[in-house]
């Protein structure tokens, strides 16, 4: 057994938030007969991407609580689209709540990634700033919840990444130490300078090169690199 233990994040690193979210939005944009008030979907779901971005700053500096995000992201939403129905948007958040975790598109390879790391001897963990009762939901129903000893959600903590506090209780849950953890994650701030802040090692998932690339941060664009790229960190 590898000491060495890897800790990964969830939405946007192996499940595919986006493509799975858009694709429950769809569907209660139809169910809902949205399109009768709003002519397209693409701009519902611009303004909707761009509402739920800002709601989910503004809950990470504890601005907003999980029920105003929740509930707030499509109040607004349809608020800005001339719809001031307070009983739709009720009924969108819980739909949405309800259908979305359910979806079950990962990233390339990601189920191939895990199992190569799986064989290899590696202990692996998930570290999420998303809420608990979506987050099993998302790792049961697309099939990896099996290969990861520790789920760890940042409301169960009290502490979000890139808090030190949620990177310190992960080692206390799997009993490793911060030279031997390794986090990989898509988000350069609370994944990759939080658990380097933390003294662990980070692995930079960025598949669309969205951010400028960090000096002496690893960075990959497919799943597939991964083992690799643990392999060569160093000791």
């Amino acid at each position: 057994m590898k000491d060495r233990q890897l800790f990964f994040d969830l939405d946007r690193t192996l499940w595919d938030f986006e493509a799975n979210s858009k694709k429950a939005l769809q569907h209660l944009y139809g169910e809902l007969k949205l399109g009768e008030h709003i002519e397209h979907f693409n701009h519902f779901h611009h303004t909707y991407t761009r509402i739920n971005a800002d709601l989910w700053q503004q809950f990470g500096k504890g601005k907003v609580t999980k029920n105003e995000l929740r509930n707030g992201r499509f109040h607004k939403t349809l608020a800005y689209h001339g719809i001031e129905d307070t009983l739709i948007s009720q009924q969108m958040s819980d739909a949405y709540i309800e259908i979305s975790p359910r979806q079950t598109q990962l990233f390339p390879n990601a189920m191939e990634t895990l199992e190569s790391l799986k064989k290899e001897g590696y202990s692996m963990h998930i570290i999420t700033n998303g809420f608990p009762e979506v987050q099993h939901i998302k790792l049961e129903n697309s099939g990896i919840a099996a290969y990861f000893s520790t789920i760890l959600c940042s409301e169960d903590v009290g502490f979000s990444k890139p808090n030190g506090e949620i990177f310190a209780e992960a080692l206390r849950r799997s009993g490793c130490t911060s030279r031997n953890a390794v986090m990989i994650g898509d988000d350069i701030k609370a994944d990759i300078m939080g658990s380097l802040n933390a003294g662990w090692h980070a692995i930079h998932f960025d598949p669309e090169r969205k951010f400028k690339k960090e000096r002496n941060v690893k960075r990959i664009r497919s799943l597939e690199e991964l083992p690799l790229e643990i392999a060569m960190l160093p000791l």
